[in-house]
């Protein structure tokens, strides 16, 4: 059911106006079309959409086993399947409704080429902000993902910049020694927002083939098993980010509206809900209704209020 707040729980997020603070993380929508098939699902319970991980040319992915359940989590190893940027620029992207949310592109590359080529499709596009995926790995560097070298890091974003005038997001890896000083660079690169984080790189073992349950051996962890660290990865980059102005979208295990105002008080502007659809795609009214109580209990009038309020121990 569509979520009738109390409070105005709209967010000005890179000079888009987000319905909610709520954004659905890329890779757990496809692109845009299979939730609005969900019984009670509605894209109005939604500040933004994030499309499916896109590259240039078409991919297949990752063989099976692609997907895992772990104790509080999942782990998966999907490997980019997506039909490539043209067919989601020309076929996909006009079938969605742009005024019931706005919809951002998530975009991945194995080379700079292909992260310029495929923003430069979606730079003439009706998309309404792009999402860079920084922890692909770079194959003329021999497979170092990009997200983990600042100067990689910088080269993507600078490139990128380069060839659109959209919101540019960049997506941080969790898995590198130092996020907040990726942030740093990846805001003088020229990246209007930050994604605080990717999945956490993880494994999961069959103990009688004695064999890793994913083809792929290693995965991305998901859910809320990973919201205590992915919070601090938050919080880390915050620090870097208000002095900038440039604003995050957590995410990282939010299930629950009290989920969603921890990653709000730690510094987001707008938080990411992904692994949690799974088991209740209609998670995000629920969501807005707790903020929008939240808001009432505790005197905020607007959602940016709350965006970075934590009360450091003495």
């Amino acid at each position: 059911m569509t979520s009738q707040a109390t409070k105005d729980l709209s967010v000005e997020f890179c000079g888009l106006e987000l319905r909610t603070p709520i954004v659905l993380l890329s890779g757990c929508v496809g692109f845009g079309e299979e939730y609005t098939r969900v019984d009670k699902f509605s894209n109005l319970d939604t500040g933004a959409v994030c499309l499916k991980g896109t590259t240039l040319q078409a991919r297949l992915g990752n063989d099976s086993h692609r997907v895992t359940e772990t104790p509080s989590g999942m782990i998966n190893a999907i490997g980019l399947q997506n039909p490539g940027a043209d067919i989601v620029v020309k076929e996909i992207l006009p079938s969605l409704d742009f005024e019931s949310t706005k919809y951002i592109a998530n975009i991945s590359g194995s080379t700079l080429e292909e992260y310029e080529a495929v923003t430069s499709m979606f730079n003439d596009s009706l998309i309404d902000a792009i999402e860079i995926n920084i922890s692909c790995p770079n194959v003329k560097e021999g497979g170092i993902a990009f997200g983990n070298d600042l100067n990689m890091s910088a080269s993507v974003v600078e490139i990128c910049r380069s060839v659109t005038t959209k919101p540019l997001i960049t997506k941080l890896s969790p898995n590198q020694t130092n996020i907040a000083e990726s942030a740093r660079v990846c805001i003088e690169a020229g990246s209007d927002a930050l994604s605080v984080s990717n999945t956490f790189t993880a494994m999961a073992i069959d103990v009688e083939s004695r064999r890793p349950v994913l083809n792929n051996n290693i995965g991305g962890l998901s859910g809320p098993a990973i919201k205590p660290m992915a919070l601090l990865r938050v919080h880390e980059v915050y620090q870097v980010s208000k002095i900038h102005g440039i604003p995050i979208i957590g995410q990282g295990g939010i299930a629950s509206w009290s989920d969603a105002i921890e990653f709000l008080i730690a510094g987001a502007s707008a938080v990411g809900v992904g692994t949690g659809l799974f088991y209740d795609p209609c998670l995000c009214s629920d969501i807005n209704l707790g903020i929008s109580s939240y808001m009432v209990r505790h005197n905020f009038e607007k959602v940016s209020e709350i965006t970075g309020s934590l009360k450091i121990n003495e």
